[in-house]
């Protein structure tokens, strides 16, 4: 396809989508709870209403059902980080089996073992609280776009077979067999606790599990200030104060008032397209009959999936804004999604007569170790969860599950574990992060077509420690 062709092609398709997230477009949405307001007690504060925090309530209220829990959440539930990501259910807590070698070599086999007990007992919880989130346990796959990233992706698939996954490796016919692209090379395709969700259905349904626990849940209130008072912690909120023993800072890429927290993430800026339904004949052009999530192993990666009514999610093109800004104007504007179009269209040239229906960005919380990491505040009174990296849709139940762990004091193996026990390495402050991440961005925009200098970064910024 010429460059004015696809051109054309982009622009034809981009011309009528909304600006939102497609899993919020959705008159079946909850309505939010009250606002807090006044003076309350309370056993546990969990500030943030997204995965992290709604499992935490669960989680808490399932191993004492008279522990008085709160949440608040800033705005409303699913509106954040967890009603935009892809909804691609991973088997990893650490982004993959490859970052865990990276990361922590030593300890491999348990953070598998916790990985699939945490797949386990999400599966478990979504039966037992009968949340319909239009799941599907189709596996994910990773797919090689170039011939020369195969002897990487068969590493990794060697290193899944190693430690016991059910993973199948897929040739070039293999692979088109389950997805048609002219990109895809060769897959590796693990089979066993993984899928897809929609994120949002699940947050809402995580939502009223908690509710019908008793959890209370305060939409619409943030923090608005943390503070040590005594053996107990104070939280005030725009039009009231809660007293608790206990806090957990389930906040991602919001800072939840502590610097030491912002200088270990980077907000970096994902972003999001969803087809219109594709016709029984369009899915006959790109096969996708086992439905599986998928990861390419373009530099800066792109993801995909189906939805319950066939439509295509397709995201990545990351980008960052100075000082992480969170709502910038250019997340509304067609222009910031051409870039994604164009590597939809490269992946998909069948569907040249796919429609857009939605688009939007948001933040992912990105930390250096590509996983969740843990702190303590105000003498262990506090905890803070976040730094997922993209891959909280299922984590976040580890993490949630970990951080609370940590608060209580437990004395259990899997909380003198590296991953509960470190913090994320730092990320240097502003103007240089800004610096960074504009050439960083710049590189992996053009590596796998120009190399070059782009090349030569990107070696030095993995060398600092930077993982991508």
């Amino acid at each position: 396809m010429s460059d004015i062709a696809m051109n054309t092609v982009i622009d034809n398709a981009l011309k009528n989508a909304k600006f939102m997230p497609f899993w919020l477009d959705n008159p079946s949405a909850p309505d939010a709870e009250p606002a807090f307001e006044g003076v309350a007690q309370a056993d546990l504060v969990i500030i943030g209403g997204g995965f992290t925090g709604l499992w935490a309530a669960i989680v808490a209220k399932e191993e004492d059902p008279s522990k008085a829990v709160i949440v608040l959440e800033a705005g409303k539930v699913a509106f954040g980080a967890s009603g935009r990501p892809g909804g691609i259910i991973s088997t990893s807590i650490m982004h993959g089996l490859a970052n865990e070698a990276r990361v922590f070599p030593e300890d491999i086999e348990a953070l598998e073992q916790l990985g699939q007990k945490n797949l386990d007992d999400f599966k478990a919880a979504l039966e037992r609280y009968g949340i319909d989130a239009d799941i599907e346990w189709n596996g994910e796959m990773t797919v090689a776009v170039d011939d020369g990233h195969l002897s990487e992706l068969k590493e990794e698939y060697d290193l899944h077979e190693r430690y016991g996954h059910n993973v199948q490796w897929l040739d070039k016919t293999g692979v088109q067999a389950q997805l048609k692209s002219p990109m895809f090379q060769g897959a590796m395709w693990s089979q066993n606790r993984s899928g897809i969700v929609h994120p949002a259905k699940l947050a809402w349904g995580l939502k009223a599990a908690a509710l019908k626990l008793g959890v209370k849940i305060f939409e619409n209130s943030k923090m608005t200030d943390l503070s040590e008072n005594g053996d107990r912690m104070t939280v005030m909120t725009q039009n009231g104060r809660v007293d608790a023993a206990k806090v957990f800072l389930a906040t991602n890429a919001w800072h939840a008032g502590q610097s030491d927290i912002k200088r270990r993430i980077i907000a970096v800026r994902d972003h999001v397209m969803a087809t219109e339904p594709l016709t029984d004949e369009q899915m006959k052009r790109i096969g996708w009959d086992n439905r599986q999530g998928i990861y390419d192993t373009r530099t800066q990666l792109n993801y995909m999936r189906l939805t319950a009514d066939n439509r295509i999610i397709f995201g990545g093109s990351v980008t960052y804004h100075f000082g992480g800004n969170f709502n910038p104007a250019e997340d509304g504007q067609v222009e910031t999604y051409h870039r994604l179009a164009a590597a939809f269209f490269k992946t998909f040239p069948q569907l040249h007569d796919v429609k857009i229906s939605h688009l939007w960005g948001g933040p992912i919380d990105y930390s250096m170790r590509f996983s969740v990491f843990f702190r303590k505040y105000f003498s262990g009174k506090a905890v803070y969860a976040g730094g997922y990296t993209g891959f909280g849709v299922a984590g976040s139940r580890y993490g949630a599950v970990t951080g609370l762990g940590l608060l209580s004091g437990a004395d259990l193996p899997e909380l003198k574990l590296d991953i509960a026990q470190k913090p994320s390495g730092y990320i240097p402050p502003e103007p240089f992060r800004w610096i960074g991440a504009k050439i960083t961005f710049a590189a992996l925009a053009g590596v796998d077509e120009k190399g070059g200098w782009r090349k030569l970064w990107l070696g030095f910024v993995k060398r600092l420690g930077f993982p991508f």
